[in-house]
């Protein structure tokens, strides 16, 4: 057991909240501080892309016994729904049984923070941290940057606060500190399904809906209620972008022509999008990550990336249950623990970041492809065939727990071997057969 330490974490989200379980488990006085208004007594939209728990995640949940608690506001997912202009085409995730979960953000932030103060962590909500002292881990909090700050000292100080972190403000102005942001000029919006009339799911329940258009792309995913989160993701300038898109008539009309099967199930299409706010998606970098002994940047605090694997989450998740790896390796030595924790996350950061960043591609352009079907029909099929030999690199990030940075390495390997195997003659008509497989079997070697 470690000594008790008094630790300050920097944002209620659902990184701070489950480190909060963590560090309290481990024996800990914790308290956790936010700017905003606790999440459970304001109304939550707008904002937001459904989650999509996978096997890091659920291992982080579990880690600390709360998997089950967030199981229950959860609805698996094994397959995308893809919405072509004129057919649906399914594509199964992983194998028989493998499912990502689709969970609201609010619902799971709620959750998380009533978890978190029945452990003993104690929230501290509408208190707004202007700057930390590093050496000292203290804390200024105020109600405006130029007014008049408290100081309120700890022993530790983790920064789980964003991607536009406070405490890694601070750090960023050490000398040595790296750091880079970079904007996509692909933007999102929030838009909503709602129930049928009897509490029913309007589309598939156990799918991800996603209508890929090359540049553009909308996506649905599933709600305990019967409704669906959809995002369009688009553009801000441009032909088909934001920006074109100004008025009621602009939007009902480029709906109806790209996405004709939405028309129907987005009643308010036109409300919901002049009244939710078009938000950006960043990917931000940092090194390093850790003080001494006294502060530590945490999920998207210091490694922040788009949402195109639905890894954001559970890669900060997988995050605490690295950092706890290291606490039970090496007791009281703070010092060693963090350099460990960021030593070993900071590849695989860098690696889901890029990732992240090609999925986009995958998901607005090749789903809608029938070669791209096909790879990975031949994919599954080997795969399946030969499971010591091959695992796709979807199921390598989503339903294993080897490092990010081995499933970029060996996806890459894998996506040349596709490449030669769709070059050859027929490989429409043959793909099933011992000649495809034998041609994997060789580039394997």
């Amino acid at each position: 057991m470690q000594k008790p330490l008094r630790i300050a974490i920097v944002g209620s989200g659902l990184v701070g909240s489950l480190l909060g379980i963590y560090l309290r488990k481990g024996g800990h006085t914790v308290h956790i501080y936010d700017r905003s208004p606790d999440i459970r007594t304001i109304q939550f939209s707008g904002r937001s892309i459904n989650l999509a728990m996978s096997d890091r995640g659920w291992k982080a949940l579990d880690g600390v016994g709360v998997g089950d608690e967030v199981r229950s506001i959860a609805i698996p997912m094994d397959k995308r729904a893809i919405h072509l202009k004129d057919k649906l085409n399914f594509q199964h995730y992983g194998k028989e049984g493998e499912s990502i979960y689709s969970i609201s953000r609010g619902t799971l932030n709620r959750k998380m923070i009533d978890l978190a103060e029945a452990a003993g962590a104690e929230f501290f909500f509408e208190q707004k941290i202007w700057d930390v002292s590093l050496a000292e881990a203290t804390l200024h909090i105020g109600e405006s940057e130029r007014g008049e700050w408290k100081d309120v000292k700890y022993d530790m100080v983790f920064g789980a606060d964003g991607a536009f972190s406070r405490i890694r403000h601070r750090m960023q102005r050490q000398s040595m500190f790296n750091y880079s942001q970079e904007f996509l000029n692909t933007g999102y919006k929030e838009l909503n399904i709602p129930a049928n009339p009897d509490g029913s799911h309007k589309l598939d329940k156990y799918s991800f809906h996603i209508w890929p258009r090359g540049e553009y792309m909308l996506i649905a995913l599933p709600n305990l209620d019967g409704s669906f989160t959809c995002t369009l993701f688009m553009p801000f300038e441009g032909e088909n972008s934001f920006a074109q898109l100004n008025d009621r008539q602009k939007v009902e009309a480029f709906f109806e022509k790209n996405f004709p099967d939405s028309i129907d199930v987005i009643p308010k299409l036109a409300e919901d999008f002049f009244k939710n706010p078009t938000s950006t998606l960043v990917t931000m970098k940092c090194y390093p990550w850790t003080y001494e002994d006294k502060v530590a940047l945490i999920g998207d605090a210091c490694h922040a990336i788009v949402p195109f694997y639905g890894q954001g989450m559970n890669a900060g998740f997988e995050d605490i249950t690295i950092l706890q790896e290291f606490i039970e390796q090496y007791g009281d030595d703070w010092k060693a623990i963090f350099e460990k924790y960021q030593d070993s996350r900071k590849p695989n950061a860098d690696a889901i970041a890029e990732l992240s960043y090609r999925n986009f591609m995958e998901m607005s352009s090749k789903t809608a492809d029938e070669k791209f079907l096909l790879a990975k029909r031949i994919e599954k099929r080997f795969s399946e065939k030969h499971p010591d030999k091959w695992l796709p690199l979807y199921s390598r990030v989503t339903f294993s727990h080897r490092p990010y940075t081995e499933a970029l390495a060996i996806g890459d390997k894998q996506k040349a071997i596709m490449d030669e195997v769709m070059l050859l003659p027929d490989i429409e008509t043959i793909w099933d057969s011992a000649q495809v497989e034998n041609k994997i079997l060789e580039l394997l070697r």
